[in-house]
């Protein structure tokens, strides 16, 4: 995919479109006391703002879907809608840390087709459609991305989120939380990390991540999952469980995990 598409130009201008402001608010709670950082009102006010954002361009687009942001909404019948987590990562916003993305999925009859990932202060954007390949944003075009080659899990670098930790310390000591499950999920496409394990996800939180590992070659399985000879997405996405890693590393995390 030499180009942007109509649909990843959509939502991904849509997605800097409500970046603008975010950066902006970034800027300015990174110079607030630390005595009022993540206990304050203005980071929230920041987070509707850009579902705002989110909602007002997207539904340009297409007027008729629905929207589930973060763990509010449900899929409609008709499996169409876009699922958003407007800052991936709040507590690392709201305390001036540059850890956090906006994230985008679109579904169409039950199955996400388009995503796009963005962390605005890192200035990464990554993009996937169903089928295309997942891309990243570079200086001159879109730069094909894939799930790194590493084979040892010991020597592996896994994102988790604070639920499952200890135990993913039992995979490898090369473990790290960065409070956003969506850009971790990019980051494993992109080949920056090796796994991502986290439980107790919201579908709006995994959805763009998880087109975008399966676009770049990677796998995802529910945790505790010891038969990884198939997937079930649908299952991952709503039960909020997750590995994602590479061919020669699944059932290896998947057997450790399962213990």
């Amino acid at each position: 995919m030499a180009y942007i598409s109509p649909v990843l130009s959509a939502i991904s201008g849509a997605v800097k479109k409500a970046s603008v402001a975010l950066t902006r608010d970034f800027n300015e709670l990174e110079h607030l006391q630390n005595s009022v950082h993540g206990d304050n009102g203005f980071a929230a006010r920041s987070l509707q703002k850009v579902s705002g954002v989110l909602q007002n361009e997207l539904a340009k687009f297409k007027p008729d879907y629905a929207f589930v942001i973060s763990s509010q909404g449900t899929i409609p019948a008709n499996g169409n809608c876009f699922l958003i987590s407007p800052i991936d990562g709040y507590a690392n916003f709201a305390h001036g840390n540059a850890g956090f993305s906006i994230s985008v999925a679109m579904m169409e009859n039950h199955v996400v087709s388009a995503c796009v990932v963005f962390a605005p202060i890192y200035d990464e954007m990554f993009f996937a459609e169903r089928g295309n390949g997942a891309f990243k944003e570079g200086f001159r075009n879109l730069e094909r991305i894939r799930v790194a080659s590493q084979k040892q899990p010991e020597k592996a670098l896994i994102g988790a989120n604070s639920d499952i930790f200890a135990k993913a310390l039992q995979i490898s000591k090369n473990v790290l939380v960065s409070g956003s499950v969506a850009h971790d999920l990019a980051y494993v496409a992109a080949g920056k990390l090796d796994a991502v394990v986290a439980q107790n996800v919201a579908p709006a939180e995994l959805a763009a991540g998880m087109l975008l590992v399966k676009e770049a070659g990677g796998y995802i399985f529910s945790l505790g999952q010891t038969d990884v000879r198939s997937e079930d997405l649908h299952k991952v996405l709503f039960g909020g469980s997750i590995l994602a890693t590479n061919e020669a590393l699944k059932q290896k995390i998947a057997d450790k995990m399962a213990k």
